[in-house]
């Protein structure tokens, strides 16, 4: 057994109860927060992407909508936690539709970038993007690393590739920054629709490992 999967133990090698249950609810709490900030992430993200005319930044609030399903399915796998086989059978759907959330926003940003660039069309400069894809650098690291420690200690594969989606939202508010940079200060219309290229192959990666039920790069 991958020793990333075992649970924190106590000194006589067993985790108690009382410790697993705090674990679940410590997790619990980690998925409400994620479901509240990117509802917010998510209806920003996408509204100033389409004043500004922005597919990566359109992208990257539609990425906000998926990881809130993605925050439900883990919130309903964590709800009978302590019967074994109740377990593992959520776990193993939780960790496929964190898959399939995936492949959607993989096949949305590749069909809106190839849209734009047939189109030619200039994003708008977005400050209210930028200062949401700059918070969005600070939190989503310090959430995926609460939630892969959750993870490890439950031994929770879902948990674990939901807390890739939060590194992922880190990476791709790079992207976005990056795109929209370059477009404000070059005039590169093209930089906007090709970052959000660049996020494709990097989310097919995360929902085809997640389809497997592999924990999505442990």
């Amino acid at each position: 057994m991958n020793p990333l999967m075992r649970p924190n133990s106590t000194r006589d090698g067993a985790q108690t109860t009382v410790e697993r249950s705090a674990l679940v609810r410590h997790g619990q709490r980690l998925e409400y927060f994620t479901i509240a900030w990117n509802s917010l992430e998510g209806i920003v993200g996408v509204l100033a992407g389409v004043v500004a005319g922005s597919v990566s930044l359109v992208g990257f609030g539609a990425d906000s909508v998926i990881e809130v399903g993605s925050a439900l399915a883990l919130i309903w796998r964590m709800r009978d936690d302590a019967d074994a086989h109740s377990r593992e059978y959520r776990e193993h759907i939780a960790l496929r539709i964190v898959g399939v959330c995936f492949l959607l926003l993989a096949v949305y940003i590749l069909a809106e970038a190839l849209r734009q660039l047939l189109r030619r069309a200039s994003p708008e400069t977005s400050a209210v993007g930028i200062a949401l894809t700059l918070a969005s650098i600070v939190v989503m690291p310090i959430l995926a690393r609460a939630k892969r420690r959750t993870a490890r200690a439950l031994g929770s594969g879902a948990l674990r590739a939901d807390a890739r989606q939060a590194d992922f939202c880190a990476y791709l508010s790079g992207i976005v920054i990056v795109g929209l940079a370059l477009n404000r200060l070059y005039g590169w219309w093209w930089a906007d629709p090709v970052a959000g290229l660049v996020m494709v192959p990097i989310i097919a990666r995360e929902s085809i490992e997640a389809l497997r039920g592999d924990p999505c790069c442990g």
